[in-house]
């Protein structure tokens, strides 16, 4: 029996009008290239079988075709100055070197310039990063650039069917220097260029600007496409989960492993209207309306694009819990194909395997068409068309529709027209509701990782699948298998820790204070000397565990990639291990609760201490400590050391990005023997590039400094204040060589206090009283600290306490306090009366702590104190780090320029000598053991 057939209803009048035919053919697509196994075409009654491009060649006829494509690629990359990355490809620490481009807000003159202007917008999250416009020198004669309405106009527009269109679409000349470059050809050139660990934070950082993110990337040179898995793997997102029946709440997971709905969105031969635009709308809530996907209205998104037809996108809607953002009720995944599908068939092949639904743009549907849409006739995905009919089309267009539904099995509610005239706001509700209808129907819900299953299926390459990324992986989980519940695994098998570690920190802070004491008794320090050896040795007497044994293994491998993967597995593999509870609401975490008799236990952590690779690193130097202690006392021969080695694997960590531990979280102490041997290994491996400018950044947890940090200079300290580790940790940026004598150093050791500081004043606490010891010790290394506030009084007593002791020194390092804005997004500069109150004579808190030094002067105002003069911007106000309401929400612009704004200046500071004396790193271990 004959299907019913399908009678189309415009929306709105107009259907003939061109005006909003899409600038998006470029001269790539002239050919259809259908990369497919068996096409199944024999089966149609009445239709040529053999398939031919649209010159009238076949594939064997074509074998120019990829010479043409490679020397596109290699163009692009040359233009863009990308060539020489090829066989060495650009590393991380490449792209974060401090270099004479880091203080100025520069604009790129040449192409070449074009990525190294987008990796620093994108380091700082600058909404702007995607912008490619090159600011060029102006000659006499040089004609005005076009409007883009005004070019809109001009296009002329034909039927691919015309012998015209073959000439039409042969044509395409190369980008010249003079030539913008478009956005995504800068991306994928720059992502073929990078090394798998500079594409990972690409991704990541694109995604805290709320950007599209490349999900298969496209090589038109080798046609061999593949699959980011890896570059995906450290994206983390937190959204309101709300349950049928029950309480919601936040949930947060890998974008790689939680499964969410898929919709598609691509174009087949031409469309007048844009996918990019369309798929904006339906993901912005309300009329403010954000560019996660490029598009053609946006700067140079009308520019040919050379290397990208191919990509796929991807991008999420999540929801918030709030009625009035929440478009979906739950997670949404949106994927978008650039190019046509006819020249990028095994890239909608996979679209058609992962999504609940595909959504088809097209302006024609032609004999070609429907042969590429019969070929999906065993799809269970479900199909939707957008047309946009112009010359007549729409009877043929009508007439191939229902011939295709008995094949992709669709009705006249999947066909949708769209002109010039039809309200748009009503249109993506359309979308949006036929998205919703499918939601609340049984629908297939895939993961990243289920997506590059179904890729290696087809045959795209998927980058995780590299030996050293493999072997990487299976080691990370011969140790995370073992770990069932975390605290029994650090009782079990990190067993240097805990209150072996504790007792040898506190008698070691007794034997240090002895050191200052006028006369201290022998007998006692004697004593002293032999419950830390017996501590010592109690320690020494252990060998390490299985799983650290095998961390020791990972990060000893002679391949740098396969210890940077590992390092990068064993963060999520351990973040994957079900943490501890909270023992106290998260508000009261904070919190600093005396025990009975007022005195405060040094060994109950402030919050759960996740389990992390700085508890292996913790371990390690644990091991190097009782050895070195037993050493020092001659209980141990020198040539009978086991772990004298471990400094220097620690120290190539360092210098490969990851941060280490300064001092303990659990204990609150710095393990000294083990640190000053580690500088020491930096300073052998550094050789003559050892000179030091340290950068602290200290405030209470939740005040925004690890971001601040991370997003000034590219680093990756852990943030949020009921997740992260306690602990201080030190982190390693280069200096490039030709910027190093001009700046007066070769290397910054930026210094995070983590959740060293409290915030509160106890009046009898030890604790209280090691937080100001640490604070000092840390500013007392520093020759920069940024005191991050997150209230305009909300100087933690500790760092007042730190600044009157320092002052007795004489060493000052020179300050900037950060008032971070948490809340309000709408404040858009520093207000004088936050300076006047910061500058103000203390109060209280101010008088207590100068009491508690002993100084009868009482505490002097902050601006004498610190050398803080308004007119010099030694106080900052950061705006609000978000625009709009996470988790859908991107990184305030404004945010973003005043954080480079404050990098600017430290960085000018340094170079200006305003820093104190620069060290080198012999200096700094005699500074670490003198504080």
């Amino acid at each position: 029996m004959a299907s019913p057939g399908i009678e189309v209803e415009l929306l709105g009048k107009g259907h003939s009008d061109l005006g909003e035919v899409a600038p998006e053919i470029k001269a790539s697509e002239r050919r259809t290239a259908v990369a497919i196994a068996d096409l199944e075409w024999r089966e149609m009654e009445g239709d040529d079988c053999e398939f031919r491009y649209g010159d009238g060649t076949n594939e064997a006829q074509d074998n120019d075709f990829p010479t043409v494509e490679r020397s596109r690629l290699q163009e692009m990359l040359s233009l863009l100055g990308l060539e020489m990355y090829q066989v060495q490809k650009l590393s991380l620490q490449d792209s974060l070197q401090i270099s004479f481009d880091s203080m100025k807000n520069w604009a790129p003159q040449v192409p070449k310039d074009l990525p190294w202007n987008f990796l620093r917008k994108l380091q700082a999250l600058n909404a702007d990063a995607r912008n490619t416009t090159m600011v060029l020198d102006v000659l006499p004669d040089a004609r005005p650039v076009e409007k883009e309405s005004q070019m809109e106009e001009e296009i002329i527009y034909w039927d691919p069917a015309d012998d015209l269109a073959a000439d039409i679409y042969s044509f395409s000349e190369l980008p010249t220097p003079d030539t913008p470059v478009n956005p995504l050809d800068l991306l994928c050139a720059l992502l073929i260029s990078s090394d798998s660990f500079l594409q990972q934070e690409i991704v990541l950082k694109m995604a805290l600007c709320q950007f599209a993110l490349p999900l298969v990337l496209p090589d038109s040179e080798n046609h061999y496409h593949t699959f980011l898995l890896w570059a995906m793997r450290g994206i983390v997102r937190t959204w309101w989960s709300q349950p049928p029946r029950g309480v919601g709440s936040f949930r947060e997971d890998s974008v790689v492993l939680s499964r969410a709905p898929a919709f598609a969105f691509v174009r087949m031969d031409v469309s007048s209207n844009s996918k990019s635009q369309l798929l904006n709308a339906v993901l912005s809530p309300g009329h403010r309306q954000w560019d996660c996907f490029w598009h053609r209205d946006l700067n140079l998104g009308t520019n040919a694009r050379e290397i990208s037809d191919g990509l796929v996108e991807i991008s999420w809607f999540f929801p918030s819990g709030r009625e009035d953002l929440d478009i979906f009720p739950e997670p949404v995944t949106f994927l978008n194909l650039r190019g046509d599908i006819g020249s990028h068939w095994l890239q909608f092949k996979l679209l058609t395997e992962i999504s609940s639904a595909v959504f088809i743009l097209t302006d024609n549907i032609s004999k070609k068409e429907y042969k590429l849409l019969y070929s999906m006739k065993e799809s269970t995905t479900k199909y939707y068309f957008i047309l946009s009919p112009y010359r007549g089309k729409r009877n043929t267009n009508l007439r191939f529709l229902n011939k295709l539904i008995p094949v992709l099995k669709i009705d006249h509610s999947h066909v949708l027209v769209k002109v010039s005239s039809t309200d748009s706001d009503s249109f993506v509700k359309r979308i949006r509701a036929i998205v919703g209808n499918v939601l609340r129907a049984p629908c297939r819900r895939v993961s990243v990782e289920d997506m590059a299953h179904a890729a290696r299926k087809l045959g795209l390459k998927v980058d995780e699948d590299c030996e050293e990324c493999q072997k990487a992986k299976d080691r990370m989980e011969r140790i995370t298998r073992k770990i069932k519940d975390s605290d029994a695994y650090r009782r079990d098998e990190l067993r240097l820790q805990g209150d072996p570690w504790r007792k040898a920190a506190q008698v070691e802070k007794e034997f240090c204070q002895l050191q200052w004491a006028v006369d201290p008794p022998e007998k006692h320090r004697a004593e002293l000397r032999r419950r830390l050896l017996e501590l010592r040795m109690q320690q020494n007497s252990h060998d390490p565990s299985s799983g650290v044994q095998e961390f020791i293994s990972g990060i000893s491998s002679p391949s740098l990639s396969e210890k940077q993967y590992f390092l990068r597995w064993m963060e999520w593999g351990l973040a994957r291990v079900a943490q501890p509870r909270l023992r106290q609401p998260p508000e009261t975490l904070l919190t600093l609760r005396p025990k009975h008799g007022g005195a405060t236990d040094l060994g109950e952590p402030l919050w759960p201490e996740p389990l992390g690779v700085e508890h292996f690193l913790r371990e390690m130097g644990q091991f190097y400590e009782a050895e070195s202690c037993l050493v020092e006392a001659g209980r141990l021969p020198a040539g009978q050391r086991r772990f004298a080695h471990f400094p220097g694997l620690a120290s190539e960590l360092l210098l490969t990005g990851l941060p280490l531990e300064l001092i303990d979280g659990s204990t609150l102490s710095m393990p000294v023997r083990w640190v000053t041997g580690l500088l020491k290994e930096l300073h052998v491996r550094l050789e003559r590039r050892s000179r030091l400018v340290v950068l602290s950044a200290l405030g209470v947890p939740g005040t925004g400094k690890s971001t601040l940090l991370n997003t000034m200079f590219g680093l990756r300290f852990a943030t949020g204040k009921s997740c992260s580790p306690r602990g201080a940790f030190m982190q390693l940026i280069t200096v490039a060589e030709g910027f190093s004598q001009d700046l007066g150093c070769d290397h910054i050791l930026v210094i995070d206090s983590g959740g060293l500081i409290g915030g509160a004043l106890t009046s009898a606490g030890d604790r209280f009283e090691l937080e100001a010891s640490l604070a000092t010790l840390l500013m007392g290394l520093s020759n920069v600290t940024v005191i991050s506030l997150a209230e305009t009084k909300d100087i933690p007593a500790a760092i007042l306490h730190a600044f009157l002791r320092l002052e007795k020194t004489g060493h000052m390092p020179n300050y900037q306090f950060v008032y971070q804005n948490l809340h309000d997004v709408s404040v858009p500069g520093p207000r004088p009366r936050d300076k006047r109150q910061l500058l103000d004579p203390p109060g209280d808190l101010s008088r207590a702590a100068a009491q508690m030094e002993k100084q009868s002067d009482g505490f002097r105002a902050l601006a004498g104190l610190a050398f803080c003069d308004p007119e010099k911007q030694h106080i900052w106000h950061i705006p609000g780090l978000w625009h709009g309401a996470p988790p859908m929400a991107a990184v305030s612009l404004a945010y973003s320029e005043a954080i480079f704004e404050l990098k600017r200046c430290l960085l000018e500071n340094i170079r200006n000598g305003l820093s104190n004396q620069n060290k080198n790193i012999q200096q700094l271990i005699e500074l670490v053991r003198r504080l």
